[in-house]
């Protein structure tokens, strides 16, 4: 692994495995990773939500399996908001969903590798546009791997957001009609998924991407929901440097 730039935004708190653990249901309610019993493993997901996630992913990667999901998860979270490099956030993506197909090769019934893969395959489709990412298949795939995460784990919150943002972005890009017929998206099964997601887990990050889902997909017919969203995600405080790093995000998208 090269060496990784290092995040400005950092953790609220200082997390310590206890905390960590005490926290676990809390931090991974909209992920529903299990909580480790095997304390080197704990130790990369301390890394992870201090924000170190250079440090979580190398250590997750030193675990091999075990560690897949952690690996995975800190190497899309800094390719998404941190990377500075266009080329190498990509690259990393390809080579996170590359191991999650390993990773669910061996471990079919772990939801979680099956996640992974389809969010990095959707960042990835992001970074190349959406249209060029439909044009290369990658939706069928995303779509496959977000439908086994709920078919294995049917209340993952994550799975149901991401889902609906397939859904969402189909639509908003290419339209209701070419996006149903040539890509399965459907603004009604988009919408009932958002709700499904707030229904599991209303958490900061849900709140502010059902907003955006809102008016991707009702434009200003979503207006007033998606504001009142958005009013409800400011009284959250992030809970760690992943949520931290979400907020900047969001600020910077809405002050541009």
């Amino acid at each position: 692994m090269e060496h990784w730039t290092e995040s400005k935004c950092r953790s609220p708190e200082v997390y310590t495995a206890g905390r960590v653990r005490a926290q676990w249901q809390r931090l991974h309610s909209g992920d529903l990773e299990p909580l480790p019993s095997h304390e080197a493993l704990l130790d990369g997901w301390v890394s992870y939500h201090n924000g170190d996630f250079e440090a979580a992913a190398r250590k997750g990667l030193s675990l091999g399996l075990k560690g897949m999901t952690l690996a995975n998860q800190a190497s899309c979270i800094y390719a998404t908001y941190v990377e500075p490099s266009e080329k190498r956030r990509l690259d990393m993506l390809i080579e996170v969903a590359e191991r999650a197909l390993l990773q669910q090769r061996d471990e079919p019934g772990n939801p979680n590798a099956w996640y992974w893969h389809a969010y990095a395959l959707g960042r990835f489709s992001q970074g190349v546009s959406v249209a060029k990412g439909l044009a290369q298949g990658l939706g069928e795939r995303i779509v496959r791997s977000l439908r086994e995460t709920i078919r294995l784990s049917p209340r993952h919150p994550n799975a149901h957001l991401a889902l609906a943002r397939f859904h969402a972005e189909v639509i908003d890009k290419v339209g209701s009609l070419v996006g149903g017929m040539t890509y399965g998206a459907n603004q009604v099964e988009g919408m009932a998924l958002y709700r499904k997601a707030l229904d599991l887990c209303p958490s900061l990050i849900t709140l502010h991407e059902c907003a955006a889902g809102w008016l991707m997909v009702e434009g200003e017919n979503g207006l007033t929901q998606a504001e009142s969203l958005r009013q409800r995600a400011e009284s959250y405080e992030p809970a760690d440097a992943m949520e931290a790093l979400y907020v900047e995000s969001i600020r910077a998208d809405l002050a541009g």
